[in-house]
């Protein structure tokens, strides 16, 4: 056996008996539970198995295979097996949810999707790079440092655009009406990610969208929102709050988004193993948005947070629910690190909505159930820049927010 495999066991070995030596001293000692060594025992054994197996390949297949990528393929394959929502990160992995739950990053500051195939701009971020440099919305970028960028490629046009801050990057960009590509020279700053993003519609009412939920989610919430009053002149009456498409993130921000528009009241509960897996988040005192009417917008990609948040909103009847289906993943999972900047992301929860039922695999269903018809307004930040008369979930949205204004001016 390799000198790496057999280093690599120890650790896991030794792991595994130090939670037998740390556990038998609290449990074993008050309970006598000799199954708890017995259970070490085993799976010593079977961790002893998976090393010779790994050693076997190693030495003996056909062809060479890397030892470092086998011991990671074995370990994808234990999480794999788990569920679906957990997952072994390799360090760019990992960077990535990093960046995710942060909600910052290094790089130009574009918001980009894939439309036609083409990596397009959905819009610059405002007050980064790209944006002072006069990129525009519906760009579509096809180079970066004169590398072209291909058909529908994001990935690598995302990480040939970030980088450290204060280094330099072109980036090329096709825009109608141009005969050439338009070259930009950038350099690259610590970048805000939006996770909201507003519109004054008029007539007292406002539209957010919110794309993800992070650190920053509930701080960007109370942003758009203080730019949405003050565009209607303090008397925002009506919000139609976005979550289309939105895929979740931290739950904690989750929590904090469905408790700016709740009183009290149970947001969600969550069942595990571990001690800090069970918990119940609650609303506290004081409804930031108390007196503005709101009516959510979901559909099949409003998954996990948006669920938590669309769940809480509808079981107190604060909003109406308008679109379809949602995605319906009801678990928790913690990202723990690794050594060697690795992490695994592992589900430890199970959540309840605050009506108390779990929605895995069923979603949640609107209250007003509307199909599509129009995808392109669903691509990220893109439903800001999208007319409401081209997009008829929005448009059904803004319908009940208009027959509530009109049932109140009658009442009163």
């Amino acid at each position: 056996m390799s000198l790496k495999i057999r280093c690599i066991l120890v650790v896991v070995v030794g792991v595994v008996l130090g939670l037998t030596v740390s556990i038998g001293s609290s449990v074993l000692a008050s309970r006598n539970d000799a199954g708890l060594l017995d259970r070490d025992r085993r799976t010593v054994s079977e961790l002893e198995l998976l090393a010779d197996v790994i050693d076997h390949v190693r030495r003996e297949y056909v062809d060479v295979v890397d030892e470092e990528q086998l011991v990671a393929s074995a370990i994808r394959g234990v999480i794999a097996e788990l569920d679906k929502h957990s997952r072994y990160l390799d360090p760019n992995e990992y960077a990535e949810i990093q960046i995710s739950a942060a909600g910052n990053y290094a790089g130009v500051g574009l918001d980009i999707t894939v439309d036609e195939g083409k990596v397009t701009v959905i819009a610059p971020i405002d007050g980064t790079p790209a944006q002072r440099a006069g990129i525009l919305p519906g760009d579509v970028v096809v180079s970066v440092d004169d590398v072209p960028i291909g058909d529908g490629d994001i990935d690598d046009a995302v990480s040939r655009m970030r980088g450290q801050p204060g280094t330099e990057v072109t980036v090329g960009v096709h825009r109608d009406g141009e005969q050439e590509a338009l070259r930009f020279a950038l350099t690259r700053s610590t970048i805000q990610v939006q996770t909201v993003r507003g519109r004054y519609l008029g007539d007292g009412i406002g539209y957010m969208k919110i794309t993800g939920f992070s650190d920053t989610t509930a701080a960007d919430l109370t942003r758009v929102t203080e730019a949405l009053e003050a565009q209607a002149d303090g008397d925002l009456e009506g919000l139609v709050v976005d979550l289309r498409n939105n895929p979740g993130g931290v739950l904690d921000a989750a929590v904090a988004v469905a408790d700016a528009f709740l009183d009290d009241g149970l947001i969600v509960r969550g069942s595990g193993r571990a001690g800090d897996a069970r918990f119940e988040r609650h609303a506290q005192p004081g409804d930031e948005l108390e007196r503005i009417d709101v009516v959510l917008l979901v559909n099949s990609g409003s998954a996990s947070a948006s669920e938590i948040v669309a769940g809480a909103l509808k079981a107190h009847d604060r909003a109406t629910v308008v679109g379809e289906r949602t995605y319906g993943k009801a678990s928790v999972q913690t990202v723990m690190p690794l050594a060697e900047g690795r992490a695994i992301k592992l589900t430890t929860s199970r959540y309840y909505t605050a009506s108390g039922r779990s929605i895995n695999g069923t979603g949640i269903e609107p209250d007003i159930i509307v199909r599509a018809d129009n995808p392109r307004a669903l691509f990220g930040s893109r439903g800001v820049q999208i007319a409401p008369t081209d997009d008829n979930q929005l448009q059904t949205a803004l319908g009940v927010l208009e027959r509530r204004s009109f049932s109140l001016s009658r009442a009163r």
